[in-house]
């Protein structure tokens, strides 16, 4: 996993924020960061997974990779000296929607020179967030990731993670960035998907990597995947669960996917079934995860 580690500041206030005033409520530190929630998934799914980020030289970096550890992902972090590490602000919605104010500090500083090829060596898949790709230096550290995998015969897969931040240059440009790394898989929810399409078809990813899973939380997921010159589409349904803190969710997805998905290809098993058998287990870690999100982080 190359990307972000972060601090999650959760505020989760126990009725409608009134302007001006306080109300009750909980406020949280969780470890964050979308490659590194993803990476803590494989590992609890039994994965063996590295962590390649930056921090800052301070306690928050401190907590946050050992809390990684700790479940069992090897961490590989830059400490970049002068930035401190970065935190989300998240704020919970009642029905638990979330809206984030980032302020990414060191997990942007993460340079190409800051990597180690050794790091890449042996591995089977690089998954990144689509943030891994933007801004410098990390963009070009992402790029050179992608370059130390492929030499080694890994697989790549990319979230879209954001709209926003994603489509800040425009749809064209977003469009020819995740082209040119030729991603084995694109993960995007929902409305990233119409963010980044301008409202079209699902099936106008399908140029952007040969398989497309979009993540649709209640409603399951579409699957695209390119046989030759055919396009294949189907569904795949879940179960709606009750979460009152989504945020993580679409990332430990992306684990529970990944992993199965990789185990089927080992097996030899045919693609739809290999593509059926990754998504509902990509929805059996989302489940876990809302169900039991990351631990509070404690300072020493």
């Amino acid at each position: 996993m190359f990307g972000d580690l972060l601090l999650d500041v959760v505020v989760a206030p126990e009725r409608a924020v009134a302007r001006g005033t306080d109300v009750p409520g909980h406020v949280l530190f969780r470890q964050g960061g979308s490659a590194a929630t993803t990476a803590r998934w494989v590992a609890r799914l039994g994965g063996r997974v590295t962590l390649v980020c930056a921090v800052g030289r301070d306690a928050v970096g401190r907590a946050l990779i050992e809390a990684i550890a700790a479940e069992g992902a090897r961490v590989r972090a830059a400490r970049v000296s002068g930035a401190r590490t970065g935190r989300i602000g998240v704020v919970l919605a009642p029905d638990g929607e979330r809206s984030f104010v980032a302020d990414r500090g060191a997990a942007d500083q993460l340079a190409a020179d800051d990597l180690e090829p050794a790091w890449f060596s042996a591995v089977a898949l690089l998954h990144l967030p689509a943030y891994s790709l933007l801004g410098q230096p990390l963009g070009a550290a992402g790029q050179r990731a992608i370059e130390l995998a492929r030499s080694g015969g890994a697989l790549v897969s990319l979230d879209l993670a954001s709209s926003r931040p994603l489509l800040a240059g425009g749809r064209r440009r977003a469009a020819n960035v995740i082209r040119r790394i030729e991603a084995d898989v694109l993960f995007a929810s929902g409305q990233e998907a119409d963010a980044l399409l301008g409202g079209g078809r699902p099936e106008g990813l399908i140029e952007l990597a040969p398989i497309v899973v979009v993540k649709r939380g209640a409603q399951g997921a579409s699957i695209l995947a390119q046989d030759g010159s055919e396009t294949l589409r189907f569904e795949v349904a879940t179960h709606a669960i009750q979460a009152t803190d989504s945020t993580g969710a679409g990332d430990a997805f992306d684990a529970g996917f990944i992993v199965s998905w990789l185990d089927s290809l080992a097996a030899g098993r045919p693609a739809v079934s290999s593509l059926q058998r990754a998504t509902l287990a990509g929805h059996r870690a989302a489940a876990r995860h809302l169900a039991a999100p990351a631990a509070e982080i404690r300072f020493r």
